[in-house]
């Protein structure tokens, strides 16, 4: 898999607690570096995942925050997994990462930000990565499927996941278990935040 350039990354700009050393990563710069790397135009890899050249091109220019699925489905396309957006070009990952020191991909559209919990080392085989919605944050406008299953356990707050068509309330504590081709998509509609850990195997 394409490892990530350290200028890809930059002094984050959101929130954090105080002492935080979160680091932002700029997905624009990433996508086209990975694009370019796989000899890929920018229509091409709009046709692969199903979006308009202007809109892959606003987002590699920083113009444009795709939404959480948006995300997914691009990098797809480019033959990465999300958690594989956060690789750095170190040559080894630590087994600890303090939460401080996380990178952070923020999403305007979801109005959310994903952190990854773990390493993305090439022997790694799970995936997992802790997503915070602000109120009515959402990860995508309609229901899409991934091409993996996901095990998600509600970390704070509220959550609605909508399942096919069926809309399900879940609280701190609840968890559900989403199986590949499952068309699904999260939304915050409480007043409060809310944190989504995922897993799903790379």
């Amino acid at each position: 898999m394409p490892r990530l350039s350290n200028s890809d990354l930059r002094p984050g700009t959101m929130a954090t607690a105080r002492g935080s050393n979160k680091t932002e990563i700029r997905i624009g710069s990433i996508v086209r570096r990975l694009r370019i790397r796989q000899q890929l135009s920018v229509r091409s890899l709009a046709d692969k995942c199903g979006f308009s050249p202007s809109f892959i091109s606003q987002i590699e220019l920083g113009q444009a925050s795709p939404s959480i699925a948006s995300t997914e489905r691009i990098t797809s396309a480019l033959g990465v997994t999300l958690g594989e957006f956060f690789r750095s070009a170190a040559p080894a990952t630590p087994a600890v990462t303090m939460s401080r020191k996380r990178p952070v991909l923020q999403s305007q559209w979801s109005r959310a930000r994903i952190e990854p919990l773990g390493p993305a080392n090439e022997d790694s085989r799970l995936e997992a990565v802790l997503i915070t919605l602000e109120p009515g944050g959402a990860s995508a406008a309609h229901p899409c499927a991934r091409e993996t299953e996901q095990l998600a356990v509600i970390f704070r707050g509220m959550v609605r996941l909508q399942l096919e068509d069926e809309p399900h309330i879940l609280k701190e504590g609840d968890s559900a278990s989403i199986p590949s081709g499952t068309r699904h998509f999260w939304k915050n509609t409480a007043r409060r935040r809310c944190q989504i850990l995922l897993v799903s195997p790379r």
